[in-house]
């Protein structure tokens, strides 16, 4: 097979390719075929949060930078060369802060940028103009047409916490940092945040009300609470009564689980675990509770044993509830491993950006996600947590917090790029369906070291997309034998999503790129 340059796209199918040696000329062919009789997940979309870096970005730094960058993330239009200029999110998050900004010094968190401005102060006013560089992303979202929104709280305000502060310091009882006389104020107060946006044309399709409540959130760092279960769903009850009288019709999500784990066992904490059993075991009379569970995928990914295993649990559990979807809701690099390291040290190359890959292809096929949402799109940290890099431009100051707030310079990463390959191609309500291959056990085996794929189909158009990450230092070929594959979309060390057309049945997928096949159904 050859590239050609294209201008233009129309099926699409992601497929990760692991196992097989040699070079174009002389690699084995691996051969696979989507059957479409075999339906897993409808996919509802890929999304990133706006966690902390916003908050300056959209408020302060030049506007041209802020549009390249929102254009990164949102915009599904192509270049003159037919590349995409974006990588088309279909989510995005918005953090709902509880005013450890407002606080200044006293909120005890040392770092302006993991502080938060709230909409509501000590005396129960509402200022809508808060959080302006988050709400910049927002509308600028909405002007990409992202397709779903989701706003999230990790902590009550502080006027209302059992220390006033943000984050839930020496209480190790797993309760909710929240006075008991007012959950029904923290939950009117994410009602009435709601009502407000839905009234500027911004509507949130869903609301996160706690955020891995099985961490103690302890340390001074960020804002943070833990929950039980229990906690939880007394809040959960107080957001649907006041969701219902409100008129708007935001769903409720619940789970973020800080370990997937937690999702289908205890795993040490009992009233924080066992998530799907407490909360779908029995209907709960929520009306606008969604009928979804949220995870995330931290400290699950290595070893590759693990990353198998952990998601195998996962969807045994989650076939116990038919019609329950699930999302993985949050990640970023924290667990060591050694593929890449672990989280410190930033890296923009390729290959962080196949062991995300990685992980989205182990979510999405064996857990059956329909949801896979990156952490923070913006990142100012030495760290593996961001798809746009900010820093200074100075090698001998690049991450000063003070200049950075108002100006910097911005980096685009392979990560970015390769979480493209999914969220720019794989659109809502494409279905997954099974791709089978002709590899014997022993190479299905070794996949996820090599070659992996997965395929979508647009069931009213026949499109087709397949998503092949090839985690080999080889290159390898695919053939589709039932599906007529008309371009590529390659991010590699060389390319950033780079569109090529398709001349002949075998596809050529270099060593080490995530490659999106798309296509059509042969008739």
């Amino acid at each position: 097979m050859r590239y050609k340059k294209t201008n233009f796209v129309h099926v699409f199918v992601v497929v990760w390719f692991a196992g097989f040696i040699g070079t174009a000329g002389m690699a084995q062919t691996l051969q696979v075929q989507l059957n479409i009789e075999k339906e897993h997940q409808t996919i509802l979309g890929f999304g990133a949060s706006d966690a902390w870096r916003c908050q300056f970005v959209g408020s302060n730094w030049p506007e041209h930078k802020k549009e390249k960058i929102a254009e990164w993330l949102f915009s599904k239009e192509t270049d003159k060369k037919g590349n995409p200029k974006g990588i088309g999110l279909s989510m995005w998050r918005f953090y709902i802060g509880a005013g450890t900004t407002e606080q200044g010094n006293d909120s005890n968190i040392a770092n302006e940028w993991r502080r938060a401005e709230s909409f509501i102060d000590v005396n129960g006013n509402y200022d809508w103009k808060k959080q302006e560089g988050q709400q910049w992303f927002l509308k600028k979202a909405k002007h990409y047409g992202v397709d779903k929104l989701l706003a999230f709280s990790i902590s009550a305000p502080v006027q209302w916490t059992k220390n006033g502060k943000g984050y839930n310091g020496d209480n190790k009882d797993g309760e909710i940092n929240l006075k008991p006389e007012y959950f029904d104020d923290y939950a009117s107060f994410m009602v009435e945040f709601l009502k407000h946006f839905d009234s500027q044309g911004i509507f949130f399709d869903y609301l996160s009300p706690i955020n891995e409540p099985q961490w103690d959130w302890e340390k001074k760092s960020q804002e943070g609470t833990p929950a039980t279960n229990q906690n939880i769903l007394k809040l959960t009850k107080m957001l649907d009564k006041g969701i219902d009288e409100s008129g708007v019709s935001t769903k409720i999500v619940l789970g973020e689980a800080a370990d997937l784990r937690w999702l289908y066992s205890n795993y040490n904490k009992s009233e924080r675990g066992n998530q799907i059993d407490f909360f779908f075991n029995e209907k709960k009379e929520l009306k606008h509770l969604d009928n979804t569970i949220t995870g995330h995928s931290y400290f699950t990914t290595w070893p590759v044993d693990s990353l198998i295993g952990i998601r195998k649990k996962l969807k045994h559990k989650l076939n116990e509830y038919p019609g329950l979807d699930y999302w993985q809701s949050e990640f970023c690099i924290l667990e060591k491993n050694d593929d890449i390291g672990g989280g410190h040290q930033r890296d923009l190359g390729i290959n962080t950006a196949l062991y995300v890959a990685r992980v989205i292809h182990a979510d999405l096929t064996l857990a059956n996600a329909s949801s896979w949402q990156w952490w923070t799109a913006l990142t100012i940290a030495n760290f593996k947590d961001g798809l746009i890099y900010l820093d200074t431009g100075n090698p001998n100051d690049l991450y000063n917090k003070q200049s950075l707030k108002h100006d910097g310079e911005y980096h685009d990463s392979k990560l970015l790029w390769a979480l493209g390959n999914y969220s720019r191609f794989v659109k809502p309500g494409m279905v997954r369906v099974e791709v089978e291959s002709n590899r014997n056990k022993e190479a299905l085996k070794k996949a996820y070291n090599n070659m992996m794929v997965s395929g979508y189909l647009d069931k009213d158009t026949s499109e087709v997309v397949l998503v092949a990450i090839n985690y080999s230092d080889e290159d390898q070929v695919l053939n589709v034998t039932n599906c007529k594959i008309e371009n590529v979309n390659v991010t590699s060390e060389n390319s950033n999503l780079e569109t090529f057309k398709v001349d002949g049945k075998d596809v050529v997928l270099k060593a080490k790129s995530i490659n999106t096949l798309t296509g059509s159904l042969k008739k």
